[in-house]
């Protein structure tokens, strides 16, 4: 029964990037940052248009963003905009409520605007293994440092066994009827949602988790554009 449904589901993308991106500490939003020749979210949309049974990607973006209409890939025929909100969930349930068209049933992924060096291989992962769980799916990664847990004073009080421990990634696979349910559970609870898995699982779900590759890094702090330079000039699909 998965199966059928997956095939005759169809497949939304939604980027949600309303964040100004305080953290980063830029004059910009870190997803207008340049990176290799273009801009971060001009990088983490070209990887979801790569994927040719997406039907449209919708980036929900902040109330005053006049940057993203003057990049290339807003003119792309299956990009479109729409107005985000205050906090990431807002921003994904805008878009969700924005996607004309599409049933219970269809397919969504969540991308974070800042994550540029997605990979062809990744996507087809997630999409494999993701429709074939009732759920659906995320990428991530499993925890390869040392991880400790401290008290108020910084000092180290614990060594964490890291051996059920994960980084979630995106793009994030749900159901849009699951995801839109969960989402309006959380707000209407006041449930802290740090991701759409989050959402998923405070609304009883327990989504699966695809192994993704540690280079889909998340652009945070200055740091990480080198990185992400590098990935990009070495190839994310190699």
């Amino acid at each position: 029964m998965i199966e059928d449904k997956a095939v005759a589901s169809r497949l939304w993308a939604v980027v949600p990037a309303a964040g100004r991106g305080s953290r980063f500490g830029a004059a910009l939003p870190k997803q207008y940052l340049p990176l290799a020749g273009k801009t971060v979210i001009e990088h983490s949309i070209a990887a979801l248009l790569r994927c040719p049974e997406i039907n449209e990607v919708l980036v929900a973006l902040h109330a005053e963003d006049e940057t993203f209409i003057k990049l290339a890939c807003a003119k792309h025929p299956k990009v479109r905009s729409v107005t985000g909100g205050l906090e990431r969930a807002e921003s994904v349930e805008l878009a969700l409520a924005a996607l004309n068209g599409a049933a219970a049933t269809d397919w969504v992924l969540v991308h974070d605007a800042a994550r540029p060096c997605l990979s062809d291989a990744d996507i087809h992962a997630l999409l494999l293994e993701g429709r074939e769980h009732p759920l659906g799916a995320i990428l991530a990664a499993r925890v390869v440092d040392t991880v400790k847990r401290v008290n108020a004073q910084r000092e180290a009080v614990e060594t964490v066994d890291r051996n059920t421990l994960w980084r979630a990634l995106t793009p994030q696979l749900f159901r849009y009827g699951e995801l839109r349910a969960a989402l309006k559970h959380c707000r209407e609870h006041a449930l802290p949602v740090t991701d759409e898995a989050s959402a998923i699982e405070q609304f009883g779900g327990r989504p699966l988790l695809v192994e993704g590759s540690h280079r889909n890094i998340k652009i945070t702090y200055p740091d990480d554009l080198t990185i992400a330079t590098a990935f990009l000039a070495g190839g994310v699909n190699d």
